[in-house]
């Protein structure tokens, strides 16, 4: 699933202004691209919408906004999580306030370093290759024992 690179612009535009840049990272994650901070997931985009982690004790009030629904993403609703749609970060000022609640939660979080390889984001993304377990070699059969000559028929001599 792609995502909006438009509102992807946006979110790194505001997060700049507000997290010092070497706290975050993006990273492919929901068939989108998330923004992390601190080493935790702070908000992201999937499709166009704006998924965004608030936290258990925030997210219920922020589900009651117009735009915001519950993340679902597995077909179950996760803790803490939401979605905004489109509508809801149209202008700057909602879009740096989604966001705020998201850097709010992880402030209350203690900092995780991020691997090398988790932070960063391949320049070109194709679709995700299955993995296949590599196969094993067939089993040798151990070699036949070879069987006695037969004996030849002793010569009579007449």
């Amino acid at each position: 699933m792609a995502y909006d690179p438009v509102l992807a612009d946006r979110i790194r535009a505001t997060l700049a202004q507000l997290v010092d840049a070497a706290e975050i990272f993006e990273r492919r994650m929901f068939g989108g691209i998330a923004f992390m901070v601190r080493g935790h997931m702070t908000c992201g985009i999937v499709g166009d919408d704006l998924m965004l982690r608030a936290g258990p004790e925030v997210a219920p009030a922020a589900l009651r906004r117009p735009h915001a629904r519950p993340m679902d993403f597995t077909g179950r609703p996760s803790a803490g999580m939401l979605y905004v749609g489109p509508g809801g970060v149209r202008s700057p000022a909602a879009l740096r306030e989604w966001i705020s609640i998201g850097l709010d939660y992880v402030a209350t979080l203690p900092a995780r370093v991020p691997t090398k390889l988790a932070s960063r984001i391949p320049k070109r993304a194709g679709p995700a290759k299955k993995q296949t377990a590599a196969k094993k070699p067939a089993a040798k059969k151990p070699a036949a024992k070879k069987k006695p000559a037969a004996k030849k028929p002793a010569a009579t001599g007449s």
